[in-house]
């Protein structure tokens, strides 16, 4: 339907309305124009709406996803907690004083010099005397002396200590695996050096071993590796 005819509804609609008077040509020309300009309007509206929709449509189409946050990372599991070292408290003993250990063995420490010791199967009471003459000072500081008695099922692991700081326990690590915790004597008083022994198997006479001293809080104080017997 062109403008012009519809101009010519409107006119004809007025003039049966108002049938007294000149027709309100300029009235319904405003209005006419008015209800033109609405559908345009209305149009243009419709049009701008369709493309604001379109444009949204796309628009959730065309915008990428965004990716998934990655999960956080595990947490790592506590590194393993060193088992607590459970040390045997030195034994003070008598000067000059045979002290049994076991397996028919006896030993004793001497104030003479310092770290004067001895180690015998029985009675020891004639050897002990026999150390009183022997200064024992072949140890440096912060160090320790060791050595082994064989005898049937067992080997005995010996030595003395020298320490300013005396340690809270000693450890023999044969190079076959096993550990012994070793037992430590000393002299009353504050003499700067003790000794240790412990027992382990005959079989392990022959291998090499590691004699460790330890602080109260697991560190080392010091350490001595010794090497394996040479078989005959």
């Amino acid at each position: 339907m062109t403008h012009d005819k519809r101009l010519g509804e409107l006119l004809h609609d007025e003039a049966d309305a108002f049938p007294v008077g000149p027709a309100p040509v300029d009235d319904v020309l405003h209005r006419g124009r008015r209800g033109a300009r609405r559908r345009r309007t209305a149009a243009a509206a419709g049009a701008i709406t369709a493309a604001t929709a379109l444009l949204a449509f796309g628009a959730a189409h065309l915008t990428p996803t965004a990716p998934p946050a990655p999960a956080p990372p595990a947490t790592a599991p506590p590194p393993p907690t060193a088992p607590e070292k459970s040390w045997r408290p030195p034994r003070t003993v008598d000067p000059y004083e045979p002290v049994p250990i076991g397996h028919g063995l006896s030993t004793a420490l001497l104030p003479d010099g310092k770290q004067n010791s001895v180690v015998g199967a029985g009675d020891i009471t004639e050897v002990v005397e026999q150390a009183r003459n022997h200064t024992g000072d072949n140890i440096r500081p912060d160090s320790l002396s060791f050595g082994t008695h064989v005898a049937d099922d067992h080997v005995l692991f010996h030595g003395a200590f020298r320490a300013d700081t005396p340690p809270a326990g000693i450890d023999i690590a044969l190079d076959s695996g096993a550990r012994h915790t070793a037992t430590l004597l000393s002299l009353p008083g504050d003499p700067g050096w003790g000794t240790y022994y412990a027992f382990g198997d005959a079989s392990a006479a022959d291998t090499g071993f590691t004699v460790t001293a330890y602080a109260e809080d697991g560190g080392v104080l010091f350490e001595q590796h010794v090497n394996a017997s040479p078989r005959d």
